[in-house]
């Protein structure tokens, strides 16, 4: 009897030793709870811990960052023009303690987070206007901005802002972070960020209406530039082939000049070394040149064109 008791003892022994420790990961925190209420601070480092047994119970939340995917909201901005904004944010646990106090778990914490940063993303879209919520770069626009004057979208000074998303990325993470700070929650917000901007239909229908305008500019801008520079390559071929054309015409007027002084040369030469075979040789030419069946001369008979030609 008495071994059945120390028996029981023992096992009691190794169920209220074995419910002693407990374990804490590298990716986790934990608290203890006597009572019901928190008792010392959170444990953050892992490794084997020590609890009562039966009295206290512990309580493990996540070390890593953790993910709030929002829901798209439909927010009116500065200029009146409602935009869809979708957001999401990174955030992690930084005191168990104070989160269990506040929030008790991941699932509440999160509701607590929809309100405050939604409030947040809420306040700073209805403070900006169209064109800073939608450019999130400095990167300047290709286009004429003061061309699309008479658009009631946003206005050339809003549409040049540069890199405004960034700005109220921003602010919209010191708000968030202010006001856990205020709260206490034992909460740390690691990153916002605006995953999706959308338009209603009425402004979708304005937006893709000025997008087509400014790609037509574009387009116009191109044809005229294209347009230019193949009247700039047609004059220097016209200017090119009446340079060739001058060129041709002066070289043919030299040959044929010189071709006219070596022949008249070549005739006076003749000439002068026999007058008479000259005339005669120059007579036949003309006579080639002028008789014909069809021509008709009325000449006298003493003419010096008849010399040669027999009665």
């Amino acid at each position: 009897m008495n071994k059945n008791y120390l028996n029981i003892i023992g096992v009691a022994l190794i169920i209220v030793v074995m419910n002693s420790f407990f374990v804490v990961t590298e990716k986790e925190q934990a608290i203890k709870i006597e009572f019901g209420k928190p008792v010392g601070g959170p444990i953050i480092d892992s490794g084997l811990y020590f609890k009562i047994p039966l009295i206290q119970t512990i309580i493990k939340f996540d070390k890593r960052i953790l993910e709030w995917d929002g829901i798209a909201n439909e927010i009116p901005t500065k200029d009146n023009k409602y935009i869809l904004i979708d957001t999401f944010a990174r955030w992690k646990i930084s005191n168990a303690l104070e989160f269990y106090k506040s929030a008790k778990n991941e699932m509440l914490a999160q509701s607590r987070l929809d309100d405050i940063i939604d409030g947040a993303v809420r306040d700073e879209i209805s403070n900006r206007s169209m064109g800073e919520i939608v450019r999130s770069t400095d990167r300047k626009m290709e286009i004429y901005i003061s061309d699309v004057k008479g658009s009631d979208e946003a206005s050339d000074e809003e549409l040049a802002k540069s890199g405004a998303r960034k700005d109220i990325i921003k602010s919209i993470l010191d708000k968030v972070g202010s006001k856990l700070e205020e709260l206490n929650m034992g909460i740390e917000i690691v990153d916002v960020q605006i995953k999706r901007v959308s338009y209603n239909k009425q402004v979708q229908t304005k937006l893709f209406n000025r997008m087509v305008s400014e790609q037509n500019m574009i387009a116009e801008k191109y044809r005229a530039q294209g347009e230019g520079k193949k009247q700039e390559i047609l004059g220097k071929q016209i200017q090119k082939e009446k340079e060739i054309v001058s060129g041709a015409y002066l070289k043919s007027q030299t040959i044929k000049g010189t071709a006219d002084a070596k022949a008249t040369e070549i005739y006076a030469k003749a000439y002068s070394k026999s007058p008479e075979l000259y005339n005669y040789y120059k007579t036949l030419e003309t006579y080639k040149k002028t008789l014909d069946p069809s021509t008709y001369f009325i000449l006298s008979t003493d003419n010096k064109y008849l010399n040669f030609l027999e009665k």
